[in-house]
């Protein structure tokens, strides 16, 4: 039975989060909130939560997962970013914006794509998840709330305590979310001295992106 965690958007119960971390830190997988939809979220090292954050989505291993991050300092770590793509993250950051970049040897094999060697990171502007990340002191990996079979990610915390209880360890309730996918941007390209390039247009405007 998933646990269930009623916060505030803006000024989160950090008791209620400090639970919700305990749950990941367990391994169990959380509905979290975010700045365009629900996701599902997991610690990034722990391999039987990642594979089953994938069973749960149906989704393989060319599925790009995406690392949560607090903010830019924690990017160095798992992506390999020059002056011009950190520029570029800079002025987009935080949002709703997922940006591909080669990942780093820190990033577990099973988590990267496996043919481009790529990982997705973003910087969520959603105060009960940057709370929840700091809480747990590392990047979360993630994946949209979209049930299987569907197109349109999950938006109602309940609907999803519901459709999930016995799948997932605990559901962040923090109200309805945008409910729209994040802008997806490959940032690869700008390495070899080329332009990012457009992936998905999401809730992201595309202006802080020069495109």
């Amino acid at each position: 039975m998933a646990q269930y965690f009623e916060v505030h958007p803006d000024n989160p119960q950090q008791r209620l989060l400090k639970q919700a971390a305990a749950l990941l830190a367990r391994g169990e997988i959380i509905a979290v909130p975010t700045d365009s939809s629900y996701a599902l979220a997991c610690r990034l090292d722990d391999k039987d939560a990642v594979e089953k954050l994938r069973r749960i989505r149906q989704v393989d291993e060319k599925h790009h997962l995406t690392l949560l991050c607090r903010d830019l300092s924690e990017l160095a770590n798992y992506a390999i970013v020059d002056n011009r793509q950190y520029r570029l993250l800079k002025a987009a950051t935080p949002g709703p914006y997922t940006f591909l970049l080669e990942a780093t040897k820190e990033v577990p094999r099973r988590v990267s794509h496996p043919q481009r060697k790529t990982i997705g990171l973003r910087v969520p502007e959603h105060n009960a998840l940057l709370e929840l990340l700091m809480l747990h002191g590392e990047p979360l990996l993630a994946t949209t709330l979209i049930p299987p079979g569907e197109t349109e990610p999950m938006n109602d915390a309940q609907a999803i305590r519901e459709r999930f209880e016995k799948q997932v360890g605990g559901v962040i309730d923090a109200g309805a979310c945008p409910s729209q996918p994040t802008t997806v941007v490959d940032l690869v390209p700008m390495g070899a001295g080329g332009d990012p390039e457009l992936v998905r247009q999401g809730r992201g405007p595309l202006g802080p992106l020069g495109l």
